[in-house]
């Protein structure tokens, strides 16, 4: 396993984004979008709250909000899996 680059990003955080790349994930259109995973609620909404404020995974498009959409990666979503030695 290659060594983490970004001291912020846990395990479960790096895990969350892979989620978001494989595209089984989706969130809601919020302040505070809650992630679900291949429809179930996230277990860690903390987690996905921070993913989405540092601005590491985003909707795909707009919805009406409190409605789930499809969850992407940004440019920085990918770079931080990249650095994390992952392919994004």
């Amino acid at each position: 396993m290659a060594p983490r680059t970004d001291p912020d990003l846990s395990c479960r955080a790096l895990a969350l984004l892979r989620v978001v790349a494989a595209g089984r994930a989706e969130i809601t259109c919020s302040r505070e979008p809650d992630m679900f995973v291949d429809g179930v609620p996230c277990c860690d909404q903390y987690t996905a709250h921070a993913l989405a404020h540092r601005g590491l995974i985003v909707q795909t498009g707009p919805a009406v909000l409190g409605k789930r959409v499809r969850a992407r990666l940004t440019p920085a979503g990918a770079a931080a899996l990249g650095a994390a030695g992952e392919a994004a």
